[in-house]
């Protein structure tokens, strides 16, 4: 199994809805040989003003990006469609499929629940996320992929900021074409 060394970079607050408590989130993306992806996010910031959900059991739960979560959204080239990944802190996960841009959503059938690993202190908190693409044909056959690296970071009086790698103009939208701004290589 060969890889690229991971790609990084820091998400940017979006400029009317950035929250005031983060003070960064980095992030970085790495695709294997063997169809895998695997991100990690690291939030600096004032951890006891920040809503972060409840440790659970780590299931597929729909609805993750009303709270603090972690995103990902990844297409492989010349094609419309996409993929969207969320990874809760409290180890939930779910992922859909999108037929074009915003456009036929589904459930994505994934061959393995995405490992999580979370690591939380009092300056920050550190998500990884393994995501094995077998069954998504579209993604486990590429040798390149191009993603949105996201967030929404809850505050505790309920307030959510959005970062992501690039932001179109207008309102938060992580699924926007111009937010997909990283681009992965197998080797």
């Amino acid at each position: 199994m060969s890889s690229v060394s991971p790609q990084r970079a820091y998400l940017l607050a979006h400029p009317d809805a950035g929250g005031e408590f983060v003070w960064s989130i980095a992030a970085e993306a790495q695709l294997t040989s063997a169809a895998t992806l695997s991100c990690r996010f690291v939030l600096r910031g004032d951890m006891e003003r920040l809503r972060l959900p409840r440790g659970r059991a780590g299931h597929r739960a729909d609805g993750l990006w009303k709270h603090t979560c972690f995103e990902a959204f990844v297409s492989a080239p010349g094609s419309n469609g996409y993929h969207e990944f969320n990874f809760s802190p409290a180890l939930d996960w779910a992922a859909y499929r999108f037929q074009g841009y915003r456009e036929g959503m589904s459930a994505a059938t994934l061959v393995q629940a995405p490992g999580l690993q979370v690591h939380r202190d009092r300056d920050g908190l550190e998500l990884a996320a393994t995501v094995h693409l077998a069954g998504l044909s579209a993604l486990a056959s590429a040798r390149e992929l191009r993603l949105a690296l996201a967030a929404v970071i809850e505050e505790q009086d309920g307030r959510l900021a959005y970062w992501a790698l690039r932001h179109p103009a207008g309102n938060p939208d992580f699924h926007h074409p111009e937010s997909f701004a990283l681009e992965l290589r197998s080797t």
